[in-house]
């Protein structure tokens, strides 16, 4: 095992030392500040496919849908894997991570547009169901790119950076990133431009507050601790290939490894992909996966109410209780993972670990139907951000 790991890194380290492709004009990223709020956009994102992939997953009755519980939740604990990684780059650039996974609008409202800018679909906290798979598959789509082409096209630049992350309802912005592969060019970029301009002094950053992989939930994996540009740029293309494989239209990542949109595909489909691990050019092509077939039972699911909040449930009623026991208890899972970003890394196994023992209070939502909703089951209720 540890020697098919070592081959694995040293194919991952050979990856990373291809030469960027950035050969078009970077006109967006030209300030430390604006990279660190790009990456905390990058960290808003990570996290926010996180309470739709645990929101779906927690509908399964239990004993059903045995594949699809098991790629829901490995799919999310690489969620956390990513949300790590790129805190560490945050960290490394000497971004203050204090206040950043706490603050009010760091979960958002569901349904939501996620921070690529992408108007042309929305997120919500669903039971699994054909349409939620296809809205995942959404989420990790990819844009298979040409070698030696540019990864995103040249930018006009304008005074307010900020306006092509913040997409809101109705506006149509022509910088927008098709997939989070691309949004993560995007930073990859602005990191090459930096580093021509400060060398390793973009790197200022406290070295004891990287999360190394010892800390990790499955005890390694691909953490990346970030120190240098090298580094940087290897967490965030494991980001980018884990999604949605690698960018000349290969279903695996530089670990052999199914990308997220191909593993949710085999629900849609019924069946599994064939990696090649040996070989992996011998694997499966998008679209066409030749492994194993199986059952998806798409009815052995809690009919849970479609981005529940609060007000849904009779104040008093027992799933108002739940409800609330439910968002305080995900509230405390988001401190103690920002406290393991700011230094105390020995924080991070029994936060991620808590996050999957939060299903005991979601048994006690998703199996008891909303007083007066004839047949809707009540659904757990993660913190919103404060009305406008």
């Amino acid at each position: 095992g540890f020697q098919v790991r070592e081959s694995f890194t040293q194919n991952r380290e050979h990856i990373a030392r291809k030469p960027i492709m950035t050969t078009d004009a970077l006109t967006l990223i030209t300030t430390v500040d604006e990279l660190r709020y790009y990456l905390k956009e990058a960290m808003k994102l990570e996290h926010a496919t996180i309470p739709p992939y645990i929101t779906a997953l927690y509908s399964l009755k239990p004993g059903t849908n045995l594949e699809a519980f098991h790629i829901i939740r490995q799919v999310a604990v690489e969620e956390m894997l990513h949300l790590t990684l790129v805190a560490n780059v945050f960290n490394a650039v000497g971004g203050d991570i204090q206040g950043t996974l706490t603050a009010p609008d760091f979960v958002p409202k569901y349904p939501t547009f996620l921070p690529t800018g992408e108007t042309d679909f929305q997120v919500s906290l669903s039971p699994f169901s054909p349409k939620t798979v296809e809205t995942f598959r959404k989420i990790e789509r990819s844009q298979p790119m040409a070698e030696g082409m540019p990864l995103v096209k040249a930018r006009n630049r304008e005074e307010d950076y900020q306006q092509y992350l913040l997409s809101v309802q109705g506006y149509k912005d022509p910088y927008t990133f098709y997939s989070i592969g691309l949004f993560y060019a995007e930073i990859i970029r602005g990191l090459n431009y930096l580093y021509k301009q400060m060398g390793n002094a973009l790197f200022c950053g406290d070295p004891s507050k990287q999360i190394t992989p010892e800390y990790y939930y499955n005890g390694g994996g691909d953490i990346i601790p970030v120190t240098d540009l090298r580094s940087a740029i290897r967490a965030l293309r494991v980001i980018q290939e884990q999604g949605e494989g690698s960018r000349v239209a290969t279903i695996y990542d530089a670990e052999r490894e199914l990308g997220h949109e191909f593993r949710f595909e085999q629900l849609e489909l019924g069946q599994y992909y064939v990696v090649d691990r040996e070989d992996p050019e011998k694997s499966d092509k998008p679209h066409h996966p030749t492994g194993e077939k199986f059952e998806v039972g798409w009815d052995q699911v809690y009919p849970i109410k479609e981005n529940a909040s609060l007000s849904d449930y009779p104040e008093g009623s027992e799933v108002y209780e739940a409800a609330v026991n439910f968002r305080n208890a995900y509230s405390e899972f988001l401190r103690t993972l920002e406290t393991a970003f700011n230094g105390k890394p020995d924080e991070l196994i029994p936060a991620v670990g808590g996050m999957f023992r939060l299903k005991e209070l979601v048994n006690q939502l998703v199996r008891n139907p909303i007083p007066g909703l004839h047949g809707i089951h009540a659904a757990p209720i993660f913190p919103e951000p404060p009305a406008l």
